[in-house]
């Protein structure tokens, strides 16, 4: 064990401040600072906010991390950092970090991608990544279906949202239900005492001339929205658990049933959901149950692995360590649009950690 990388990773793409330790694909910490309180008076994300507590969180979350994990900053192999996609501002802070520290630690950089940091963090609660492996992500940013050979190198996109993402979808119908933000755990929450069949609402994108594996919940939010105003307008009372119920069900019924066609056309034997919508309790039992009528092994991370964390960018990190792939340069910068093809931004072929004095900077 003690000859696996151990590796540092750094996320900032949205409102978490997330630091995660890990020794090869064995978990050390979990260090988070969350900023979603602040933006809770908004209804939804301010990037200016997010960028600002970023700033304030990143040493403190740090050296929370290390303390965790019981290991000195001196002993990394390595510091990994989410380069893209995500907020710009939000990013630049995590980068901005993760150089500073790559730099005076004078140990190698790895700018990565954040969807494909959420497939990787699957190895630290059930080992090795099957290759190939069918992913399906589904967050408040993201909805995509992907296949990935290698996690390190190649992930090639099946589909993915063309309007609203899931979770956009979850804080939006929470927002009309006046339910609050963040929409995912609460709509969960009111959905268990509710009937999913009690409304018959849209399934977007599931006709036989629509695209397999993309996704729309645009139309669903707004027949959504609309039912309830309806009910509102005419003076009756909305029945808050059987919409929620009723609105959950029609999401995960086309996210199971897209990612299992996939899993089937692609000859592939195994899902892995992860994102901040896996934490769903409904999507994580209806996948499974439908899985295990096909014949695919299902991989869910346990729920707080699912939503952003630091862990995850450290999984992603050990595993280009492990695998020897090229170290980012010194100008690595934040791409709020990096495709998920781009599993990691290498340099330019040279070694940059040699560039650094042999005198570490940091004490």
């Amino acid at each position: 064990m003690a000859d696996e990388p151990l590796v540092l990773g750094i996320e900032t793409s949205c409102d978490e401040t997330g630091v995660g330790i890990v020794r090869g694909t064995t978990l050390l910490a979990d260090a988070i600072a969350s900023s979603v309180d602040e933006h809770a008076r908004f209804g939804g994300v301010v990037p200016e906010v997010a960028s600002r507590a970023h700033l304030e969180a990143m040493v403190p979350t740090i050296d929370r991390a290390l303390k965790e994990a019981g290991v000195s900053a001196k002993d990394l192999d390595g510091i990994a950092v989410t380069a893209g996609p995500g907020l710009a501002g939000a990013l630049l802070v995590g980068v901005s970090a993760a150089k500073a520290y790559a730099y005076a630690l004078g140990k190698p950089l790895y700018g990565v991608n954040h969807l494909a940091s959420h497939i990787c963090v699957d190895q630290l609660e059930h080992g090795p990544l099957p290759e190939p492996t069918m992913a399906l992500l589904v967050s408040g940013g993201h909805s995509s279906l992907l296949l990935s050979s290698d996690i390190t190198s190649d992930v090639r996109p099946m589909g993915s949202t063309i309007d609203d993402a899931a979770g956009e979808a979850f804080d939006k119908i929470a927002r009309v239900l006046n339910l609050g933000f963040p929409g995912g755990p609460v709509i969960d929450r009111y959905a268990r005492e509710g009937d999913p069949r009690a409304i018959a609402f849209p399934r977007g994108l599931t006709g036989p001339r629509d695209a397999a594996y993309d996704f729309s919940f645009s139309g669903l939010k707004t027949a959504v929205a609309r039912w309830i105003e309806a009910k509102r307008a005419v003076g009756e009372e909305v029945p808050v658990r059987d919409v929620a119920a009723s609105f959950q069900e029609a999401v995960v019924d086309v996210l199971t049933r897209k990612a299992v066609r996939a899993c089937k056309d692609e000859g592939v034997d195994h899902l892995m959901i992860g994102g901040g919508v896996a934490a769903n309790s409904r999507l994580r039992a209806l996948a499974l149950e439908r899985c295990e009528a096909a014949g695919i092994r299902l991989r869910v991370p346990r729920p707080k692995l699912c939503t952003d964390n630091g862990a995850m960018v450290a999984a992603l990190g050990a595993e280009m360590v492990s695998r020897n792939r090229t170290a980012s340069s010194w100008d690595l910068s934040a791409d709020s649009s990096l495709p998920v093809t781009d599993t990691h931004v290498p340099g330019h072929g040279h070694d940059h950690v040699h560039e650094v004095s042999k005198e570490n900077l940091y004490s």
